[in-house]
C-alpha cells in the first residue's frame, strides 16, 4: 500500500502504528466537544483479530462511483495524493497527502450518531526543494459528529478541515495548511483510472485474503497554491492518486516495501511496489503496472523488474538507514531509469516513522532519452512491520 505495496500496500503505515486512545475507543456515544480535539496515539499494533472484517479473496467488477468511496466492512483504507509542482520560475515542491480509515471492530455500534467504529487519520508532508525543507504533519479523528468521513457521491474525505472534495473523483480541490505549511490544489484526471493487479485485486503475499483493492490516478494535472514559512506560492504540475481498501494484507516475514509512483515525459507511469523480507529478499508477491500513453495498462511481475538501490541515507535524527537513489529496469520492454531524491532527508517522523519523498528520472526507453518525476515511499527501516496489516 499504494502508494502501493498497500500505496501504496500502500501505506498501511496507520497500521503500523495505530490507533488507541480511550477517547477514540471504538464505541464512543458522548457529543463531540464544540472544539474538536485531536487524540493523542501511542501506536497500538493492529487488531490480532480480524474475524467479521470482509476479506480480499477473488476480483470483482469494481463499480464507481461507489467505489470510490468508503468501505467500512474492511479494516483499512486510503486516499493517497503525491505530486510535483513547481512555480512559473522554476522553483520546484513535493507533496503528500494522505487520509486513512481504520476500522476498531467489523460491526458499527448501536448509539445513534455519534457512535463511530472508524478512526480516521492524515498525513500531510511538504518537500521545499528550493529551501532543502521538508515538514511532516498528522492528525487524528473519529469518523463521527462530523469530525472525518468519506463519501462516492458527490466524492468527499475529510478529517477536520483537511479535505479531498470535488464532483467525482476525477476531479478534487485537495486542502491541508497546518503551521506555515498549506496546499490548495485543483486535480483533474488526465487520463482514465488504472486497476493494478488483477481487474483491481492486488496480491500481496500468497495467503488467502491477503490482498487489496486498488487503483490509481496515475496522471492528474494540478493547479493551485503552495505556502511554505518562505512564502505562498502558485503552481501547477501534476499528481498521482491511489485508492487502496482490505483487511490484513502481509506475510508474517514481510519486513517492509519500497514503493515508486513514476510519471514519465513520454505520458506513461509506472508503478512498482517491492515487498521486501527480514533477509533482504522480495516477497514474490512484488510487483507493478506500466501505464502507456494511452492509458493501456501492461502488468509487471517480480522477475520482470531489476531494481537496486544507488547510494544510502541514515537520518541524523531516528539513525534509520534507507536506500537513496536507485536503478530500476525494464529489460524486455528497453526501459532503463536512475532515480534521484529530490531531497534527500523526506523522512516522516510521525506516529510511525517512514520515508516518502519527491524524486527525478532520468534514463533511456528503447534506446532514446526519457525523462520524469514522481514519488518513492519506504517503510520497514526505521522498524519492521512484523504484523499482519
Amino acid at each position: 500500500m499504494s502508494r502501493s505495496p498497500w500505496r501504496r500496500p500502500t501505506t498501511w503505515l496507520a497500521v503500523v502504528a495505530l490507533i488507541a486512545v480511550s477517547a477514540l475507543a471504538w464505541v464512543i456515544v458522548q457529543p463531540p466537544a464544540p472544539t474538536p480535539v485531536r487524540a493523542t496515539v501511542q501506536g497500538l499494533r493492529p487488531r490480532a483479530d480480524i474475524a467479521g472484517f470482509e476479506r480480499v479473496t477473488a476480483p470483482r467488477t469494481l463499480a464507481f462511483p461507489a467505489d470510490h468511496g468508503p468501505h467500512t466492512g474492511f479494516q483499512t483504507e486510503w486516499w493517497y495524493y503525491t505530486g510535483n509542482v513547481q512555480t512559473s520560475s522554476g522553483r520546484a515542491f513535493g507533496y503528500q497527502f494522505t487520509i486513512f480509515r481504520r476500522a476498531l471492530a467489523p460491526a458499527a455500534p448501536a448509539g445513534g450518531s455519534l457512535s463511530s467504529n472508524q478512526i480516521y487519520f492524515a498525513h500531510f508532508a511538504v518537500s521545499d526543494v528550493a529551501a532543502g525543507t521538508h515538514q511532516a504533519f498528522e492528525r487524528f479523528s473519529r469518523g463521527a459528529g462530523g469530525l472525518a468521513g468519506a463519501s462516492a457521491d458527490p466524492f468527499r474525505v475529510t478529517l477536520e478541515d483537511w479535505s479531498i472534495v470535488g464532483p467525482d473523483a476525477a476531479s478534487v480541490r485537495v486542502q491541508a495548511h497546518q503551521e506555515n505549511w498549506a496546499i490548495d490544489l485543483t486535480l483533474e484526471a488526465a487520463k482514465p483510472l488504472t486497476l493494478h493487479g488483477d481487474r483491481g485485486l492486488s496480491q500481496k503475499s500468497p495467503e488467502p485474503g491477503n490482498a487489496s483493492f486498488y487503483y490509481s490516478f496515475t496522471r492528474m494535472a494540478t493547479q493551485g497554491r503552495m505556502t511554505t514559512p518562505a512564502g505562498s506560492f502558485d503552481v501547477g504540475g501534476g499528481s498521482w492518486m491511489d485508492h487502496e481498501w482490505s483487511t490484513s494484507v502481509l506475510s508474517q516475514d514481510t519486513r517492509g516495501w519500497d514503493w515508486f509512483a513514476l510519471q514519465l515525459n513520454d505520458g506513461s507511469e509506472l508503478m512498482y511496489y517491492r515487498l521486501w523480507q527480514a533477509d533482504g529478499s522480495d516477497n514474490p508477491a512484488t510487483s507493478g503496472t506500466w501505464v502507456l500513453a494511452d492509458g493501456t495498462r501492461q502488468t509487471l511481475s517480480r522477475v520482470d523488474v531489476a531494481l537496486s538501490a544507488l547510494d544510502k541515507w541514515t537520518s541524523p535524527t531516528t539513525g534509520a538507514t534507507y536506500p537513496s537513489g536507485w536503478r530500476l529496469s525494464v529489460p524486455s520492454r528497453g526501459l532503463d531509469l536512475t532515480i534521484t531524491p529530490r531531497m534527500r532527508d523526506q523522512e516522516m517522523r510521525l506516529s510511525t516513522t517512514y520515508w516518502e519523498g519527491a524524486v527525478s528520472i532520468e534514463g533511456t526507453l528503447a534506446g532514446k532519452p526519457i525523462k520524469g518525476r514522481g514519488y518513492v515511499e519506504l517503510t520497514g527501516y526505521a522498524a519492521p512491520i512484523t504484523d499482519r496489516l
